[in-house]
């Protein structure tokens, strides 16, 4: 059948419908910014929320957007935008046009900063989940690391225990990042500092996060504790979920780095 090229011609047609309806995209929109609730984006669009959740529905079904039941009240989904994948289909929709208006994603271009030049850091970001033990250690690492040195990044906890092995095992192994020594910090040393964003990636500490010094953007990123439901003990067992953590986590920290770092005109 030589239906494969009608649907591929097609689907641009299907991405630009989908997407491009007003409410979703303000939805899209919200959600390219911070993981949310059906609740909170009820309020941020000022539509009713069956509205919102059949709208949500499909760009569920275009794979645009994700849910996942909240750790900290089961009632609440939090909602989170395929920023990869939005990316793939409105690079494939322009150069379905034409390919010189197939879009290429930026990627931060930044050069090694001695930590110790104020004029040469971009912004200071704290990253937050409950124990400082997996999530929010990746994160940091992370985003000082593909960062070189633009972005100062910290990270804590509302109930820090110690750094889990395989945080240390997957940052080295896949990411080549050595965590080995770093020590879990609660979130009230960093009471008096000064950020630019804060993001928490666990959706309890989201609930108890304080408000900091000079107002800096909050976000939320909905992570699932990749040790949650594991035997103690059983680091094999959990091994695959944290890369799965690791690998979303370089994922998102890779676009807050291009918001945080553009790259310089020429």
């Amino acid at each position: 059948m030589a239906t494969s090229a009608i649907d591929r011609e097609l689907a641009p047609a299907a991405f630009l419908q989908l997407a491009g309806h007003p409410l979703r995209w303000r939805l899209l929109v919200e959600l390219a910014r911070s993981d949310r609730t059906v609740r909170e984006l009820t309020g941020l669009v000022d539509e009713p929320q069956n509205l919102v959740s059949y709208h949500l529905g499909k760009l569920r079904d275009g794979r645009l957007v994700t849910g996942r039941r909240s750790s900290a009240d089961r009632r609440d989904a939090y909602y989170t935008v395929d920023l990869a994948r939005l990316g793939e289909m409105l690079s494939a929709t322009g150069g379905a046009v034409h390919p010189g208006l197939r879009l290429v994603a930026p990627t931060p271009r930044v050069a090694p900063t001695p930590r110790d030049d104020p004029a040469g850091v971009a912004a200071r970001v704290l990253f937050l989940c409950t124990g400082n033990s997996a999530r929010s250690q990746m994160a940091e690492a992370l985003a000082v690391a593909r960062s070189g040195g633009r972005v100062e990044a910290f990270s804590a906890g509302s109930r820090p225990k110690p750094l889990h092995p395989n945080a240390v095992r997957v940052m080295g192994e896949e990411h080549g990042i050595d965590l080995t020594g770093r020590r879990s910090k609660h979130l009230g040393e960093f009471a008096e500092e000064r950020f630019d964003r804060v993001i928490s990636l666990c959706d309890r500490v989201r609930e108890v996060c304080p408000d900091f010094p000079g107002e800096p953007e909050t976000l939320h990123w909905s992570i699932a504790d990749p040790a949650a439901g594991q035997p103690d003990g059983d680091d094999e067992a959990s091994y695959p979920a944290f890369r799965q953590t690791a690998a979303e986590l370089a994922t998102r920290v890779g676009f807050l780095l291009a918001a945080l770092t553009p790259e310089e005109e020429p």
